[in-house]
């Protein structure tokens, strides 16, 4: 859950701004959000989905990412901490505030985000030309939604639910969705 904190900043000034803070804040055409703490089973599944695009991508061009790295959407003037992602494009190294050409991005729903990460932040994230993949984890669920850009700039959705592989086409691999909810009760 976000709350609106009563200032307007421009990107600059966020950024500034931000590397001072103590808690981690989003902002959206110069609104800013305070970012409220994670459950221990979304910590779990994030930290199991870096884990495993981590071991699966050693030794290539792409890094994956956790929650405390900002991803930069120009053209909709935002700041976003997405749970995961990951970016294989060489100019991403050279920034330590952020990332802005994420080839995939992994959101874990929490109920009072699971809205706005189906809704207004996917069709903010879907202004990324490198976005090739965007999943959003379920936890109670046990299901993975693979949005997958597709020509003509269609998302099509692909359902991991059971104990499948969930493909990662954008990276040529698959992560197991047991691997995915390991250590969930």
């Amino acid at each position: 859950m976000q709350t609106a904190l009563q200032q307007h900043l421009t990107a600059e000034d966020y950024l500034a701004w931000e590397e001072t803070q103590v808690e981690k804040h989003e902002f959206v055409a110069g609104e800013v959000f305070a970012m409220v703490g994670a459950r221990q089973d979304h910590v779990v599944v994030c930290g199991n989905i870096f884990a495993g695009l981590k071991q699966r991508l050693r030794g290539t061009p792409c890094r994956p990412y956790v929650a405390d790295l900002k991803l930069r959407v120009d053209a909709a003037d935002a700041f976003f901490y997405p749970d995961v992602m990951v970016s294989c494009h060489p100019g991403d190294l050279s920034n330590q505030q952020f990332i802005s050409n994420p080839s995939l991005v992994v959101e874990v729903l929490s109920d009072s985000t699971a809205a706005y990460d189906r809704g207004g932040k996917f069709a903010v994230y879907r202004k990324l030309d490198s976005l090739k993949e965007y999943l959003i984890v379920d936890i109670e669920a046990r299901r993975v939604e693979c949005f997958r850009r597709a020509a003509d700039n269609d998302w099509l959705l692909h359902d991991y639910v059971g104990d499948v592989d969930c493909q990662l086409r954008s990276l040529g691999i698959r992560i197991p969705t047991s691997e995915i909810f390991e250590d969930i009760a």
